[in-house]
């Protein structure tokens, strides 16, 4: 991957604080907890005209208790070997450890342009410990304060020097769709995105709120091209007691938000709860297109035909009056039906970019209106002369023209949508209607 800059160090140096300065955003969790970030967080960089990618990183450790030390230190490892240059980031106001000296012969191993970055040099008082970082043998260390920009345009600079050469007809970010996987902690949400592009892209273990930032993967195998979403698993209010977990929630929520469809996991061993209900109430109110997964389905007992149907009855009826929607009984561990679930999510997406033709929706829809008119409200008759679908909406959305747009009530509104979606295929995305006066 050209034009990468990883950022690597050992636990609470500053890391995400940095990469937050540098991206001018706020992506990656940063609190004084160290072991805050765990799976690689990827962002982009403007600086004079040039753009580049760049990661952080979990806090390398060895011979710690923390259950994430392996995991952490693999993706660690993962970024190092993707990235172009490296910031190796030291703790400016603490001074050298032997973890860093552990970290800089891993980097100098690597073959890789590295730049020392002295962080936390918040006071002209700090800038006298960072002479010290020179016995790392990775050259001058760069004094900086991530949390009020000192330093960083200097550093940036170096960046730019080190990277690659790049045509300046560098293709764009597409516009291309984003697949969103949501769910209860712990319902294998990372598992199943390994399983899609074949690589631990993501940390996954069996400790629910493993995944705490959002990480966007490309997938472009098999004729696809879309994002993948992996996001933190959303909890109950009353169980959200860490700051840390409780930024992860609204990161889950930013994702659905700002994805195209929603792949909702459920887990088949404990079916549908409430906190499903929901995760599936927050996708519709942000209108996203839903391909509902059900799980660990190599773990359940009773999977004959009997039992599916049941559980898919079960599934729309909490879900209703919403129930049209693709529904895939998988498991990520065994692989099973999980290229299904791209699938459907590729084709939720075009049914949510489908249009259908002025002049046919007219013809099909007005005689349903005609087999079962509006009713009347104080001997006065709702007529519906016209129909248009309107274009370059966020969902399929069809407009009405009456003479009496008010006494169109709710359940006929409902009529309609049915009419519609027996009619055309808008299966998994939500549809708008909306009545106008003629």
């Amino acid at each position: 991957m050209g034009q990468l800059v990883a950022i690597v160090g050992r636990p609470n140096v500053g890391k995400s604080t940095l990469f937050n300065r540098l991206t001018q955003s706020r992506t990656a969790i940063t609190d004084p907890t160290a072991g805050t970030t765990r799976d690689r967080q990827y962002g982009k960089v403007d600086w004079c005209g040039r753009e580049f990618s760049i990661v952080d990183t979990g806090g390398w450790v060895v011979n710690s208790d923390d259950v994430f030390e392996s995991e952490i230190n693999k993706q660690v490892e993962l970024a190092i070997e993707q990235a172009d240059v490296i910031l190796f980031v030291v703790d400016a106001m603490n001074g050298g450890t032997d973890l860093d000296d552990h970290v800089a012969q891993i980097l100098r191993r690597s073959k890789k342009p590295v730049i020392l970055v002295a962080n936390k040099v918040d006071s002209n008082d700090w800038v006298y410990n960072v002479p010290e970082f020179y016995k790392l043998g990775l050259g001058d260390p760069y004094p900086v304060s991530a949390v009020n920009g000192y330093g960083t345009g200097d550093l940036l600079d170096e960046v730019v020097k080190d990277l690659p050469v790049v045509d300046d007809e560098a293709e764009a970010l597409e516009d291309i769709p984003k697949f969103a996987i949501v769910g209860r902690p712990n319902a294998g949400k990372s598992s199943i995105i390994n399983a899609f592009i074949g690589a631990d892209r993501h940390i996954v273990t069996d400790i629910a709120g493993t995944t705490r930032d959002s990480i966007y993967t490309r997938y472009s195998k098999f004729g696809f091209d879309f994002y993948l979403v992996d996001t933190a698993g959303i909890r109950k209010k009353n169980k959200v007691n860490e700051d840390i977990e409780y930024y992860s929630v609204i990161r889950s929520i930013r994702a659905i938000e700002a994805s195209d469809v929603c792949i909702l996991m459920l887990d088949g061993t404990l079916g549908i709860e409430a906190q499903d209900v929901n995760i599936f109430s927050l996708i519709q109110r942000n209108k996203k297109g839903l391909v509902v997964v059900v799980n660990k389905w190599d773990l359940v007992e009773d999977k004959s035909t009997a039992a599916i149907k049941h559980y898919e009855a079960t599934i729309r009826e909490r879900f209703a009056p919403f129930t049209d929607f693709p529904i895939i009984f998988t498991s990520a561990l065994t692989k099973q039906r999980i290229y299904k679930v791209l699938e459907e999510a590729v084709e939720v997406y075009a049914n949510r970019k489908r249009t259908v033709p002025t002049s046919q929706l007219n013809n099909v829809m007005q005689e349903d209106i005609a087999a079962y008119p509006p009713p009347s409200n104080k001997g006065k008759f709702v007529k519906i002369k016209y129909i248009t679908m309107l274009k370059g909406a966020q969902i399929p959305t069809f407009i009405f023209f009456c003479n009496l747009p008010q006494w169109v009530k709710e359940p006929y509104r409902r009529y309609l949508e049915n009419k519609i979606r027996e009619h055309w295929t808008f299966t998994g995305t939500p549809i708008a209607i909306f009545m106008r006066e003629k």
